[in-house]
């Protein structure tokens, strides 16, 4: 089982013990190490990037308990340096959080959000109708958003029976393995760009000022 532990810390740089590094049938490698700061692709977010020692870290995935390391090269078992590509998990961790408050937001209007895609330019949040829910306009979700970035609230990181749970300040934490903003000013200016219903549920895009 591989320690996450981007589950409790920030920290893009750091070492662990390469336990395996497996041939895949592609011609690629799979590394598996006691301990990562990796996040895996999953929960609708994109996996990280970056190295171990000098060698590229092409994608991240879960393999039952374990988080798989996909490189070009095989490399030996023992101490190894990572290092996550910090900007690219920070642009990550904004469309993260942006989806947490959306999903908060729709939930003002009495719909529950259902399935979530982080993604740089293509982020959605999912909802089905709850009891008495209206559909909101673009500029009463941003709204909500905007007042909730202004007063700047802080990430909270619960564990519970060993579910992680992520909030911020006093809202409403969900059950989440993703990673997110310490701050949300850090997110950056959210854009609503559509609302829309599809099947009786509610799509709400958008995306985040670069």
């Amino acid at each position: 089982m591989t320690e996450r532990l981007y589950y409790t810390s920030d920290n893009t740089e750091g070492q662990a013990n390469l336990l395996s590094c497996s041939a895949e049938p592609d011609g690629r490698y799979a590394v598996v190490l006691d301990r990562t700061l990796f996040h895996p692709q999953g929960g609708g977010q994109p996996a990280d990037a970056g190295w171990i020692d000098d060698e590229r870290v092409e994608t991240v995935f879960a393999r039952g308990d374990d988080v798989v390391h996909i490189v070009a090269k095989p490399l030996l078992p023992g101490i190894v340096n990572l290092r996550v590509d910090a900007a690219l998990r920070q642009l990550h961790a904004r469309l993260h959080s942006a989806g947490h408050l959306i999903g908060l937001a729709g939930t003002a209007f009495g719909w529950l959000p259902v399935k979530a895609h982080h993604w740089p330019n293509e982020g959605r949040i999912t909802f089905a109708a709850g009891e008495n829910g209206t559909l909101p306009d673009t500029l009463s979700l941003q709204e909500k958003i905007n007042a909730w970035q202004a007063d700047n609230l802080s990430r909270q990181v619960t564990f519970t029976d060993g579910l992680r749970q992520v909030g911020f300040g006093h809202l409403l934490a969900y059950p989440c393995g993703g990673t997110h903003v310490a701050h949300l000013s850090e997110i950056g200016p959210v854009t609503i760009t559509q609302v829309k219903m599809k099947k009786g549920q509610m799509i709400v895009n958008y995306t985040l000022v670069p």
